[in-house]
């Protein structure tokens, strides 16, 4: 199978290409969403569970919201900021809003009880440990 990229129209191409240059080269601000792609995130797995790392600068534990749902866990946050500058002639106001969401199937053998979450130095640290194995049981029976 071969991947093929999605030829935008010349006219398309032109137009966002200008649109952009114009509001990305303005003051040295950006106009672009933080979060405009998703965060960079990290899923590791030893032998007591898994642990998932999420790339999210900027942001407080306050903006973060963690549901799990059935065997789905969505990581989500959003963030606004507003400014307001006032002069004798003129007021300007800014605001700013970014969000992001992702969600992961997770295995069967997770303990969903027992995920813990912690927002240190701009990552989002996910902690969601292994259910311990059922052991088959092992029983004699007596014949009456």
């Amino acid at each position: 199978m071969t991947l093929v990229r999605f030829n935008q129209p010349l006219v398309n191409k032109f137009f966002n290409h200008e649109f952009n240059k114009f509001f990305n080269e303005s003051d040295n601000r950006t106009l672009k969403n933080n979060y405009d792609s998703l965060p960079a995130v990290n899923v590791k797995e030893d032998e007591a569970g898994f642990k998932i790392e999420v790339a999210a600068p900027g942001l407080k534990k306050e903006n973060f919201k963690i549901n799990l749902q059935e065997n789905r866990l969505t990581i989500s946050a959003s963030q606004e900021e507003k400014s307001e500058e006032t002069s004798e002639k003129y007021t300007r106001k800014e605001f700013s809003f970014s969000s992001f969401q992702r969600t992961f199937t997770l295995p069967k053998n997770v303990n969903g009880e027992k995920i813990e979450a912690s927002y240190t130095d701009g990552i989002l640290y996910l902690s969601l440990p292994k259910k311990e194995e059922e052991k088959p049981a092992l029983k004699e029976i007596t014949i009456a």
